[in-house]
């Protein structure tokens, strides 16, 4: 199948606009490689030192022969989604020393859960810690004794921080290793009712809890297509992971198996054996194409919008939101999975999962077909599934047809014939929104704002009735400089009741919202963000602002709102508490959202 012509486009314009800076980094990780194997380089007490908690691999550490896989985990135990970690890095060590190499644990990462923190002071740590995580994996790897990586991380900026410390040692060879979603509990759409009747006073608190235990119950990721599993797809997808792996669950002998295939594979990649396939080469521009395809064919977390252009950047790559708008526009939506649809990412694996969507959008020509995976060359190893017979794990033709068109579809009988996603510019400025779970009759709002600088203020109004008829609500001073972009997911049950009452509702916010952001139309991602001296800071109470995913239009109608004077907000309350106040220097240095949030620059 030929390629589509705006993906060709698309790839050949980031090509174009990168390759001063790819060049260079390719350059850096070719002299990185020219070194050899590093640790042979190091000296001998600093070879004792890393050898010396060894145990019986110190003789084979000693051999600069013999490939020493490093393992950075995300491992803790009270996230669901990366518990199941604690076993793999003696999975992973057995498996290597049975395939004559060795394995060491270079280092831990933070993983912090947005679950969690929704609401709370702890949010406004969330994304800084994606780049904390990167600085963390590069502390663990700068020991330099390693011949390739093994990266255990699941969630939101985990998985996104850890690709930035891959591309930082791209030289190495990389495997991700996937943990699964927890099983199916209270279906999704239930867990949102309760939340709702909450807000709205009509239950308690203890059912809201008893709903809330019963969807979030056991080890394994959410099962909602947040953006922990937004990640999950996009390993495969950018063929880091082992084909078919992202969706497996946690504690069964598959998922047992494929750590430890994934394991070997990392050691079989390294440049001490035959087919050396560093990460440098894995994450290309095609690479990155696909992954944006994945987003917006299957509805993926908006958060990604801001980590895929992070992610991206570390090897030298430069996306722009417009990149995504136009693929956006050419690929179609072939999944429904929570908020989008009713089912979870188990019945969209069961449905034919990844290895489906990936086999229709190659037959339609929507994506890189030709691509470097772990798996080996060509996108076409992901559209088999992983099967474990007779205690051996092989890998089969998947299904050739969607078992279910309720969750999962072709291209040519899509749900929606565009993304996911879209982007909405104009005189506020530049935005994104999450279109896939909107209604067609709520993508356009034109009212009157109410303008908040809090998601707590929000709240209040509602409380006291004070939010009646249609309306904008626009939430500032939430951007990545001025408190460090908290997500704002605890207001959906607040805009859902308003939506429900027949209002038309709309967000504007230079925030974030959760990856399971839906129903109500959210123009997120406001750039210049408030305390920048973008337009969102001139809006008052009154304004008409219209808010149009359809064409793309995000705009003020009221007359002379940019000729007003900015007035002094007091940010103090974001300087402390809660850790927020060992992070102030990353609020002075982190980039803008469009440009990915990140305090690396560029």
């Amino acid at each position: 199948m030929t390629l589509n012509q705006t993906l060709t486009t698309v790839t050949d314009r980031i090509i174009e606009r990168s390759a001063p800076l790819r060049g260079a980094y390719l350059t850096r990780m070719a002299e990185a490689t020219a070194q050899g194997p590093v640790r042979g380089h190091l000296s001998c007490s600093g070879q004792a030192h890393a050898y010396a908690g060894a145990g019986h691999d110190q003789a084979r550490l000693a051999q600069a022969s013999v490939g020493n896989i490093g393992i950075v985990t995300s491992y803790n135990d009270m996230l669901s989604a990366h518990q199941p970690f604690e076993h793999y890095p003696q999975l992973i060590r057995t498996a290597i020393r049975e395939a004559g190499g060795t394995a060491q644990v270079a280092g831990g990462v933070p993983a912090m859960c947005d679950g969690v923190t929704q609401g709370a002071p702890g949010m406004e740590l969330s994304l800084f810690s994606r780049d904390v995580i990167a600085m963390a994996a590069g502390v663990a790897l700068s020991h330099n004794t390693f011949d390739a990586v093994v990266f255990l991380g699941v969630c939101d900026k985990i998985v996104p921080g850890l690709v930035i410390a891959a591309q930082s040692f791209g030289h190495l060879p990389a495997v991700f290793l996937p943990a699964g979603p927890m099983a199916s509990g209270l279906a999704n759409d239930e867990k949102a009712k309760v939340r709702q009747q909450f807000a709205a006073g009509e239950c308690d608190r203890d059912a809201l809890m008893a709903a809330e235990m019963a969807a979030y119950h056991g080890p394994g990721t959410c099962t909602f297509y947040g953006t922990a599993n937004t990640n999950q797809m996009l390993m495969e997808f950018m063929g880091l992971h082992l084909p078919g792996s992202s969706f497996v669950p946690p504690n069964t002998d598959l998922r047992a198996a494929l750590t430890v295939e994934g394991a070997k594979k990392a050691l079989s990649l390294s440049a001490l054996g035959n087919d050396y396939t560093p990460v440098c080469q894995i994450l290309d521009e095609r690479a990155f194409v696909n992954g944006i395809v994945g987003l917006m064919a299957t509805g993926g977390s908006t958060n990604l919008l801001i980590h895929l252009v992070a992610m991206a950047r570390a090897g030298g790559i430069v996306l722009d939101w417009q990149d995504f708008s136009d693929i956006s526009a050419e690929v179609p939506l072939i999944a429904r999975v929570y908020p989008n649809g009713l089912a979870d990412v188990n019945h969209f694996h069961a449905a034919g999962g990844l290895g489906y969507a990936i086999s229709t959008l190659l037959d339609a020509g929507l994506l890189h077909p030709d691509t470097q995976t772990i798996a080996g060359e060509g996108l076409e190893h992901y559209t088999r599934d992983p099967k474990l017979i007779d205690g051996q794990l092989l890998w089969q033709d998947g299904t050739g047809q969607s078992l279910n068109d309720k969750i999962l579809r072709t291209v040519s009988d899509p749900f929606q014939p565009t993304g996911g996603l879209s982007r909405l510019s104009g005189s506020l400025g530049t935005g994104v929104m999450k279109i896939s779970a909107v209604s067609p009759e709520h993508r356009v709002v034109q009212a009157p704002v109410r303008v908040f600088s809090d998601q707590e203020s929000v709240k209040a109004a509602f409380k006291a009735g004070e939010l009646i008829g249609d309306l904008v609500i626009v939430v500032r001073y939430q951007g990545p400089k001025a408190n460090g972009m908290p997500e704002l997911h605890s207001l959906t049950p607040v805009l859902q009741i308003l939506q429900g009452r027949g209002q038309k509702v709309a967000l504007v916010t230079d925030g974030r919202m959760s990856g399971a952001s839906g129903k109500v139309p959210a123009a997120i991602h406001v750039c210049p963000e408030a305390l920048d001296g973008g337009p969102i800071a001139q809006l008052r109470d009154g304004d008409l602002l219209r808010v149009d995913a359809v064409s793309g239009q995000l705009d003020i109608l009221t007359p002379g709102v940019t000729d007003r004077k900015i007035e002094a907000v007091d940010l103090g309350a974001n300087a402390f508490g809660t850790g927020r106040d060992l992070f102030a220097t990353f609020r002075q240095a982190v980039g803008s959202a469009d440009a990915g949030a990140s305090v690396f620059g560029g």
